[in-house]
Parts: C-alpha cells; structure tokens; sequence
C-alpha cells in the first residue's frame, strides 16, 4: 500500500486526486496539507465532503504529517509553498510528486540538489498522454532537422489560467530545442507583432478562454505539407490519474530527477 500525503489537497487538483484515489486499491491518500487560509476544518473528509476521508488530517503543516507518508505530492500551484514542501520530503527521505508549474531556473536546480537524497519527480503535465506527445516531439523535431520544416506551438487553455505560456508548452519548447541542438531560452518566441520576419526561432502562442482543460499543438511546417501532433484534454481526471501513477511508481525509486516519462518508461 503507497500512502500519499497531498499538498493542495483542496485546490481543483487535489479534489480530483482525491475523488479518484478511492478507486485504487493499491494507494490511499492518509493526509492533507492546505494553506492556513483555506482552513475551516482540519478533518479532511469534512472538509471535501467525502466520506471516505473522515478522521484524515487536513494541516498547513506538512511536517506534522510527514510520518504517516510514503510519498509526498504537491498541487499547491505555488512554487514558493512546492519548493518547501520538496525540502522537507527530502530531508526526511521521502518522495515527492510535483505537479506545481511555474518554476524559475534556479529554483529547478534546488529541486535537482534535493534529488540526490531523495526521488523528486517533476512534470509540468502529469497525463501520460501529454508525456507521450513530448517523446512523439522529439523524435519528430529531430528526423525533420535541417529538412526545412519550421516548428510552432500553440497552446488553449480556460480563461482563468494565470500563466502564459503553460508549462506543458514550454516543455514542447524545450524537448523540440533539444532535438535540434539548440538553447530554448534563445529559440522560444513568444508572441509577434508588427514587420517581423520569421528567424531561427520556435514560436509559441498562447489562447485563453472559456472553460478549454488544456489542449497542445506542436506543428512542423514544411513547403507543401505540415505535421500537426495535438493533445486534447477533456478532463482533469487525466492529470489526477496520471499523479497517483507516478505515486505507485515512484515509492521504491533510489533518489534521483525524474520525470513523467520515467513513469512511462520512454
């Protein structure tokens, strides 16, 4: 059994996790973990109104219940509040699955130093599908290199997103600069405007609007033809089931820096 201790436990993702983790037979989420704010109730069944949770303890502290878990995860969608959480779970050698996005570079490196005591495993999309479609960009942006094909992402998401680009974009950025040999923080171009003529660059653009979960469109445009890889998200349960198979997956790994493609073994 994976006891799983969920940070952000009453955000949207982590009802999600919650409300699918009941399906498993294999894991159970012990405890949660919320900012003070957001405390009306430190029962966390109470809380989300489930009955399957009564008498679970709902914190803003996770190191209160760091003991009762196998595996940390972290949906708080703070990267402050994540990168804590991610300091406490290794220093008690303890996993940690995050699903925070938003992350600067130095703080990526702080999660890379933690990694050697403890599995971190990071993801700005935890569907498996999404992981999927990073290894079809790769494989995809390097067999068409130096072919004369451009590369151009798009990305949609519902109108109250409050990054932009999405992580998931900027990991089709980074995997597809990879491809090419190339630095994505000197490839991404983000946004055009006015007499701009099209460089040695990878464009990405960002919609917002409505209620869209998230869809991801990585084009390669050549003369006379076009590849279009898209993934389309319906539902947020893909990214709750994706978490609590990186859970599963993740409990008995060495320390290391992982990813979602880890999981799927590509």
């Amino acid at each position: 059994m994976t006891k799983i201790i969920l940070c952000g436990a009453l955000g949207r993702m982590g009802r999600a996790i919650l409300r699918l983790s009941v399906e498993y037979n294999n894991l159970e989420v012990v405890a949660g973990v919320e900012h003070p704010d957001c405390l009306r109730d430190q029962d966390l069944g109470r809380a989300i109104g489930m009955e399957e949770f009564k008498g679970k303890v709902l914190t803003s502290r996770l190191e209160e219940v760091l003991p009762l878990g196998d595996v940390v995860v972290d949906f708080t969608g703070n990267t402050t509040s994540a990168l804590a959480h991610a300091k406490l779970s290794a220093y008690a050698r303890k996993p940690v699955v995050i699903g925070t996005t938003g992350f600067s570079r130095q703080q990526v490196d702080e999660l890379k130093e933690l990694s050697n005591l403890a599995p971190v495993l990071l993801s700005p999309n935890m569907s498996l599908g999404v992981n999927l479609l990073f290894r079809l960009a790769q494989i995809a942006v390097k067999a068409l290199k130096d072919k004369n094909f451009d590369v151009e992402i798009l990305e949609i998401h519902h109108r109250f997103k409050k990054d932009a680009p999405s992580g998931t974009a900027l990991k089709l950025l980074e995997v597809s600069a990879q491809a090419l040999d190339k630095d994505p923080s000197k490839l991404g171009k983000f946004g055009r405007e006015g007499v701009d003529p099209r460089g040695d660059e990878i464009g990405v653009m960002s919609l917002r609007g409505g209620d869209v979960v998230g869809e991801h469109t990585l084009y390669l445009i050549g003369f006379g033809e076009r590849i279009e890889l898209t993934h389309r998200a319906t539902s947020r349960d893909i990214f709750a089931r994706g978490t609590l198979e990186a859970c599963l997956w993740i409990k008995d790994k060495p320390p290391g820096f992982y990813s979602m493609l880890d999981v799927l073994g590509i």
